[in-house]
């Protein structure tokens, strides 16, 4: 343990990096600000290095916690902490926001300061998310990383970029508002008091569960997004620059995912039990249903959007079958599709800014004017598609062991998904890579640039890193989830 308010640098080093980077001002200072978003993302990635450093694996306790008095009258605290749960979220978002940025150096070329701090902001305020221990500090954090996030989309997005930045929020802000109910009343039976972990510990009725249970799935379904709350992701992703789609298939989806294992799961755990059939019905629905429903797309965006809906549908499913390889395994899996999701998008982002086509139709035959892109597409297209030695495989087998130890036939349609994400994912490929050069345009394209195959290896460091060794990230979570599965095994009846 150290000293160091290592989760508030965490959150505030990348929002002041972002609002100096704001300061700027006009695209006349555009260097400035790209070399100081690119300091501030590096900064705001190091310094939540030393959480993993000086992690105590052995215990399930919250850990690096800041606790300071912020709204005495209603006994709000500015409370901070990370367990095995969250800790790897902080590192992983901070990561991608120096992924991004490398991202974007040279394509956006228009408001670059703005850019550039809307990412860094995010960042800042998603931290806060995986770290407030207070139920005011993380509804604050969970709505205002909203705004970045609406404003990347609708400014510099796509031709319908306005439409899929209003649906984007309108979704998610009325799912926050039963978020919101359900806080009030967890204050008022806690006697005044905003603390989760003082929440966890309620007595809580059945019924008052069971309604407390769906206001917090509306919610943290739309964040997922589950199956057939999910249509706002694939207008979100097909409009957004394609930053925006490495944040939020990266980190943003992680945020419901996250609540359910905040909040759901410990506060209201024999809802949980109760409501676990239909979660699970939903989750391999949107495993299986939406596999079929990626592999018609034409659009290369639209298909990955899909394939995430899809692998978080995994993550659910994880959760509520209660057992230890099933929740770890579905942590795993949401780490992993943070490097592989951010990955895809970004293969498809240096396709685009080349040709400034999404369409399938309009490839093929890439590899050869881009072997070394290429190369690099392969690796990610077999993570996509669960292959053994990647992370994409690691989480899948965790939650499909622990699915068929729950039920045989959960287990067996779970891992339909490696044979569906197998056949869009790398029939996407063949028709965009493989074969003759498709046309004139494909011809006229150029390899890779030292900045592109930067930020791609450095994703592909993280995926193949975590197929080959998977243990650092599982030791650091196994305390937390086993308290987590002793505390939801307690009735509160």
């Amino acid at each position: 343990m150290t000293g160091t308010p290592l989760l508030s640098l965490a959150i505030w080093v990348p929002i002041v990096g972002g609002l100096l980077v704001l300061a700027t001002g006009s695209d006349r200072n555009a260097p400035m600000a790209r070399w100081l978003a690119l300091v501030s993302a590096v900064l705001g990635l190091l310094v939540t290095i030393p959480l993993y450093q000086h992690f105590d694996t052995a215990t399930s306790a919250m850990q690096f916690v800041e606790l300071s008095p912020w709204i005495h009258r209603f006994n709000v605290n500015y409370h901070l902490g990370v367990d095995g749960i969250s800790m790897w979220f902080v590192i992983l978002n901070a990561f991608i926001t120096v992924i991004v940025v490398i991202a974007g150096w040279e394509v956006i070329k228009e408001k670059v300061a703005q850019y550039m701090a809307a990412f860094l902001i995010m960042s800042g305020l998603m931290n806060g998310i995986f770290s407030a221990l207070d139920g005011v500090l993380f509804y604050v954090f969970f709505e205002a990383s909203l705004i970045p996030m609406y404003l990347i989309i609708g400014i510099w997005g796509g031709p319908n970029r306005v439409y899929a930045a209003f649906k984007f929020f309108l979704y998610t802000l009325l799912g926050s508002l039963l978020l919101l109910i359900a806080f009030l009343w967890l204050f008022l039976e806690a006697g005044g008091k905003f603390g989760i972990l003082d929440w966890h510990e309620l007595p809580i009725g059945m019924t008052a569960q069971t309604l407390i249970f769906w206001a917090f799935l509306i919610s943290f379904a739309v964040k997922v997004p589950m199956w057939p709350v999910h249509t706002w992701l694939p207008d979100a992703h097909v409009e957004a620059p394609t930053g925006g789609s490495i944040v939020l298939a990266a980190i943003a989806l992680k945020l419901g995912a996250y609540g359910f294992l905040r909040f759901s799961l410990p506060i209201v755990p024999d809802a949980a039990h109760a409501m676990a059939p239909i979660i699970i019905g939903l989750s391999l629905i949107a495993v299986i249903y939406i596999g079929f429903v990626a592999l018609v797309q034409t659009d290369m965006k639209k298909l990955v959007a899909y394939s995430s809906v899809s692998h978080m549908g995994f993550v659910t499913l994880g959760f509520f079958i209660f057992n230890q390889l099933g929740i770890e395994g579905a942590i795993v899996q949401m780490i992993s599709h943070g490097f592989v999701s951010a990955a895809m998008f970004a293969c498809i982002g240096v396709m685009y800014d080349r040709m400034h086509s999404r369409q399938i139709a309009d490839y093929g035959g890439v590899v050869n004017t881009m072997p070394k892109f290429a190369a690099l597409f392969m690796l990610f297209a077999m993570a996509n598609s669960g292959l053994p030695a990647t992370s994409g495989f690691v989480g899948e087998f965790m939650v499909v062991l622990g699915a068929i130890q729950f039920n045989f036939w959960t287990g067996f349609a779970a891992a339909t998904t490696l044979i569906l994400g197998a056949a869009y994912t790398l029939w996407m490929y063949k028709r965009v890579v493989f074969g003759a050069i498709a046309n004139s345009h494909v011809a006229e394209l150029t390899d890779i640039n030292g900045r592109e195959f930067l930020f791609l290896a450095l994703l592909a460091a993280g995926v193949m890193a975590m197929g080959l060794y998977p243990f650092p990230f599982t030791e650091v979570m196994h305390a937390s989830v086993d308290n987590l599965l002793k505390h939801v095994a307690m009735s509160k009846l």
